[in-house]
């Protein structure tokens, strides 16, 4: 039985970008039943605490200010519901739904490492929602960053038949939702609502999210920057030589540009001293990499391990920490930095074409004899998109905000963090959209045949973008290429020429297809 067919098993155990992807696309997992023994072993010590009369937080006594305000017996259930509910406060527009399905995923997967001590009924209607397709509206903006609560809040209120809920692709009450899919809202027992609130699922199934496209992103925009690289004639010395002094990514970098530009020889302007936007791309992109690497690593880390507060360990219920998520903050930050210089590396490049003479190019590459501005305006909005992701790889997790009497006084601000993440993205894929256009100007004025992963991107190029010889808008016909080459048809093309498997395979790069076709053949995890 292939993996496509057995489904996907959550055990507790850190996920994958393809258990991730798979998830997120409509593939309902389930829960083991190891994992499932450990939530009803964690639940029995919590009933245990509450039924000796040990205040236990946020299943019978308040949260945040209100954490010594003990609620009697009678009052639990109302508490329960009133906690949930309390906390659908979020706003703004809505996380995609493949964010909030595996966000789903990975609260029940933290959940069975048998330290949140939640019931199993909570877990179980966790997965009826992913099972009948009922998808809970999370409005973006509501939390700092030190639990979801804000985000987690919207999800849990949907269990309980309140907010909003899209169902077969129809967005709609949640009461109306759950008597289409013939499921019944669920009762919020002691610590099962904090359970449904105190963490930070959603920001670490953004983060995947974001740390995914960025991964598409940059393998595009190596692709545009070897293609750059041969339209300006740079040495491929620098990329033959890191191979040998190198860190491993620098080396793996200069081998795909090697490797991917064997098909197209293109006469070399010089040998000596080339532009450090050309002779340093395995550089940059050697760091980004890595970077991403270490980013994605983390995130899935976190996927695996309960950022509850309380926890249950050592056979006791005891307070808690982890639910500031500031490892993965730090990172992403981080990424933001690389992704800042990735996006200087293109615009030096762009300047450089759009500045002519490397192989007798033409200023703002107006071919000869024609009456022209050409693309000097681009060169302009190349700059712009720079200045834009540069502006947002800022850190922002150290700046202070104290809140709840002084009870909460960290915050990692995550989602902020992402949400400029997911900008620089979108940034640069329009800017790997511009250098591709002047890039294949600038082969078609020199009378270049690029192969390969070139051929392929000046192919997208000249479906959208006719040989420029008379001024014309150029704005639709950008976002038509930048559109293109983001989609996960190209990448997986790009990916079949040439690949860099530990960091494709990684993050699970391409079309649902290509994933399903490598999980199949890959062993079962235990």
């Amino acid at each position: 039985m292939d993996r496509h067919s057995a489904g996907i098993e959550l055990t507790g155990q850190p996920l994958t970008f393809a258990d991730l992807v798979r998830i997120g696309s409509g593939i309902a997992p389930t829960a083991s039943e190891s994992g499932m023994a450990r939530i009803v072993t964690a639940r029995a010590v919590v009933e245990d605490a509450i039924a000796s009369g040990t205040p236990v937080y946020g299943a019978t006594t308040g949260v945040g200010a209100m954490k010594d305000v003990e609620w009697s017996p009678e009052d639990l259930d109302t508490f329960n519901l009133g906690l949930v509910r309390a906390h659908h406060f979020g706003t703004g527009s809505p996380f995609s739904m493949s964010i909030v399905r595996n966000a789903i995923g990975i609260r029940v997967n933290t959940a069975l490492t048998g330290q949140v001590g939640c019931t199993p009924e909570l877990i179980d209607a966790y997965l009826k929602l992913l099972e009948a397709d009922v998808i809970p509206v999370v409005r973006r903006t509501g939390s700092i960053g030190c639990a979801d609560i804000g985000l987690m809040g919207q999800i849990g209120a949907v269990l309980t038949g309140v907010g909003e809920a899209v169902h077969k692709g129809r967005r709609m009450q949640a009461a109306d939702a759950f008597a289409a899919a013939g499921i019944q809202p669920t009762k919020m027992a002691p610590r099962d609502s904090l359970a449904s609130l105190s963490v930070n699922a959603v920001s670490f199934a953004a983060a995947a999210d974001a740390t995914r496209n960025a991964a598409a992103s940059i393998r595009v925009l190596l692709a545009t920057g070897m293609m750059a690289c041969g339209a300006l004639g740079a040495s491929r010395d620098p990329w033959r030589s890191v191979r040998h002094v190198g860190t491993a990514r620098e080396a793996l970098i200069g081998a795909w540009l090697c490797n991917a530009s064997d098909e197209w020889q293109w006469p070399v302007a010089t040998h000596v001293q080339d532009p450090l936007s050309l002779r340093m791309v395995a550089q940059v992109f050697g760091a980004v990499i890595e970077n991403l690497l270490s980013t994605g690593h983390k995130i899935l880390a976190a996927t695996g391990r309960s950022d509850d507060n309380p926890v249950v360990v050592e056979g006791r219920v005891m307070t808690s920490g982890g639910s500031l998520p500031l490892d993965v903050t730090i990172l992403l930050e981080s990424a933001a930095i690389c992704m800042a210089h990735a996006a200087r590396n293109a615009f030096n490049r762009c300047v450089i074409l759009g500045n002519g003479q490397r192989r007798g190019l033409p200023v703002n590459l107006v071919p000869e004899g024609r009456i022209a501005t050409g693309f000097g305006p681009v060169i302009k909005l190349a700059g712009e998109i720079f200045s834009r992701v540069l502006s947002m790889s800022n850190p922002v997790s150290a700046q202070s905000m104290v809140v709840a009497a002084g009870m909460e006084d960290e915050a990692a601000f995550l989602p902020l963090v992402i949400e400029r993440f997911e900008r620089q993205m979108r940034a640069l894929k329009r800017l790997a959209a511009l250098e591709a256009l002047l890039a294949a100007q600038a082969i078609d004025i020199n009378g270049d045949q690029p192969g390969g992963v070139a051929r392929m991107v000046y192919d997208v190029v000249r479906k959208h973008a006719a040989f420029y010889t008379v001024d014309r808008p150029l704005s639709a016909e950008v976002e038509a290429i930048e559109e293109e080459m983001a989609s996960d048809a190209f990448i997986t093309s790009m990916i079949s020429e040439v690949p860099i498997a530990s960091f494709d395979d990684f993050f699970a790069l391409g079309t649902l297809e290509r994933i399903e076709e490598r999980v199949s053949h890959e062993p079962m995890r235990a």
